[in-house]
C-alpha cells in the first residue's frame, strides 16, 4: 500500500463540517488502498484571533509567549479530526509537534525544522491508525515550543512525508492547484498540471500564495513528490515534481511563462548618501541579517563624489524594524566611521512586487523586452529589477499591482481569454 500525507489548510478545517469533509476524504483514501497520515493548520482565523489576543495585552509579547499561544490552535483541530474518524470506525491518534519530536532550531515564530523523530508515527501507522499532526509547530531541543511562520503546516507536512519516506504528500487547500496567475486577480487563469520545483519555489517566493516557500524547499531538496489540490472539488491538482524530471521534457514544449505573481506584502527602504566603498552594503546590512530580518531585492545606483544609494525590499511586516535598525546602525556608524555623515534612509510601504517565472526563460532572450514593454504601454513605471535564470521580478507602485499582472498574464498566454490584437 502506498503511503500518503495529506495537509488540509485552515479553510479546509473552518468548521465541524468541513472536518466531517475532510474526514470523508481520509475514509475514502484508505477505502482506494492508501495508508494516510495527516497533517492540520488551525482552523480558518484562529491564528489571526489568538494574535489579536495576545497584541491586545502587549504591543511587544515575548515570541517564546506568542509561540505557545499560537500553537494552540492547531491542538484544537488535530483533536477534532480524530475524534470525527473515531466516530466512523478509523482508528486515529492526535500527535502535537513536540510529542512526535518535531525538532526545530531556537528563533521563535519563524523556527526551521532540524530533525523529525517517527518512531511514535511509525508505530501509529502500524497499529493501524490514522495519525493527525499539528503542522506549523516543534519545539527546541530544550522542550520550547516553537512555531515556523505562516503557511509553515505545508512545510510541516513535506518534511514530515520526507521523513516516513512517503510516496505523495497532498498539500489539500481552497483551490484546484496552482494556476498561472492569481484567480482572483486574472480572469480565467489556466490550471497547471505540473510545475517544477525550481518555477514553484520562484512563485512561492514572489508571492503565490498555494505553497509555502520552505515547503517547496524540502521537497526540491528531499524529492518528495506534491501535488496540490482542492478539499472542495474532486480533481487531478497539479504535480509539483523534482528538477531531475524537468530535463527529461524537451525545451520547445517548455511554456516560455508559466507563471506571473503578484505579492502586496513588501516594503521598500533606501538608503541615500552612503560612502561609495568596500564594505559599506555588509556594515550597513548586516545587523538585518543578525535579527533574521529576510532581504529580497537589492539594487545599488552608480557611485557619484564617493557616494551612492542603494535600495532594498523587506517583507512589510518587517519594515518598522528594519527601518528602527538601519537609522540605529546609520548613527552609530556617522559617530565611528569615515564618510557616514549626511546618510540617512527612506522608506516607501506602497510598493508590489511582480513577478513572471518559467524554466522557458532559458532559452528565450526577449521576455525582459517583452515585460518591460507591456508595462511601459499601462504608463507604469519600474522602480526595481531583479532577475534570475527563469524569474523576472519589477517593483511598482502598489497601485498598479492587479493591472500589472493581468496585462502580463495576457500577454504571455496565460489566460484562456482570447486576444485578438
Amino acid at each position: 500500500m502506498s503511503l500518503h500525507v495529506h495537509k488540509y489548510g485552515g479553510t479546509s478545517v473552518g468548521d465541524l463540517d468541513r472536518i466531517e469533509a475532510v474526514a470523508d476524504r481520509v475514509v475514502r483514501a484508505r477505502q482506494e488502498g492508501h495508508t494516510v497520515a495527516v497533517v492540520l493548520s488551525a482552523m480558518a482565523g484562529e491564528t489571526d484571533r489568538l494574535t489579536q489576543m495576545g497584541l491586545s495585552l502587549s504591543e511587544h509579547p515575548f515570541d517564546r509567549e506568542m509561540d505557545v499561544l499560537l500553537s494552540a490552535g492547531e491542538q484544537v483541530s488535530i483533536a477534532l479530526l480524530a475524534i470525527a474518524l473515531q466516530s466512523r470506525g478509523v482508528p486515529s491518534r492526535s500527535f502535537l509537534g513536540g510529542q512526535i519530536k518535531v525538532t526545530t532550531d531556537r528563533n521563535h515564530q519563524r523556527a526551521k525544522i532540524e530533525a523529525i523523530e517517527t518512531t511514535h508515527l511509525r508505530k501509529s501507522i502500524e497499529a493501524g491508525e490514522v495519525p493527525v499532526i499539528a503542522g506549523f509547530q516543534g519545539m527546541t531541543p530544550e522542550g520550547d515550543i516553537t512555531t515556523i511562520g505562516r503557511g509553515g503546516s505545508d512545510t510541516s507536512a513535506v518534511a514530515i512525508a520526507a521523513a516516513l519516506e512517503a510516496d505523495e504528500c497532498r498539500i489539500y487547500t481552497d483551490v484546484d492547484g496552482v494556476y498561472t496567475a492569481d484567480p482572483r486577480i486574472v480572469d480565467d487563469p489556466l490550471l497547471l498540471k505540473e510545475v517544477t520545483c525550481e518555477e514553484m519555489l520562484e512563485l512561492a517566493s514572489s508571492g503565490t500564495k498555494v505553497l509555502h516557500e520552505r515547503a517547496v524547499q524540502y521537497a526540491q531538496k528531499y524529492k518528495v513528490p506534491v501535488r496540490v489540490l482542492s478539499s472542495f472539488n474532486d480533481g487531478e491538482g497539479t504535480v509539483v515534481h523534482s528538477d531531475e524530471e524537468e530535463n527529461q521534457i524537451e525545451d520547445m514544449e517548455q511554456p516560455v511563462v508559466t507563471g506571473v505573481s503578484l505579492t502586496n506584502n513588501e516594503a521598500k527602504l533606501t538608503v541615500i548618501d552612503a560612502p561609495d566603498v568596500p564594505g559599506v552594503a555588509w556594515k550597513i546590512l548586516g545587523p538585518c541579517g543578525e535579527k533574521g530580518i529576510i532581504i529580497d531585492m537589492i539594487v545599488q545606483n552608480t557611485g557619484r563624489e564617493q557616494k551612492a544609494d542603494f535600495s532594498f525590499t523587506v517583507q512589510q511586516a518587517d519594515y518598522l524594524a528594519a527601518m528602527h535598525l538601519l537609522e540605529q546602525t546609520i548613527s552609530e556608524l556617522s559617530e565611528h566611521a569615515e564618510g557616514f555623515v549626511g546618510t540617512k534612509v527612506v522608506g516607501n510601504e506602497h510598493i508590489a512586487k511582480v513577478t513572471a517565472v518559467g524554466v522557458g526563460m532559458r532559452s528565450h532572450a526577449n521576455v525582459a523586452t517583452k515585460m518591460f514593454r507591456v508595462l511601459s504601454e499601462e504608463n507604469i513605471n519600474i522602480q526595481m529589477i531583479s532577475t534570475s535564470e527563469i524569474k523576472i521580478s519589477v517593483v511598482i507602485d502598489k497601485q498598479y499591482g492587479e493591472l500589472a499582472a493581468r496585462v502580463l498574464a495576457n500577454a504571455f498566454d496565460l489566460t484562456g481569454n482570447i486576444d485578438f490584437k
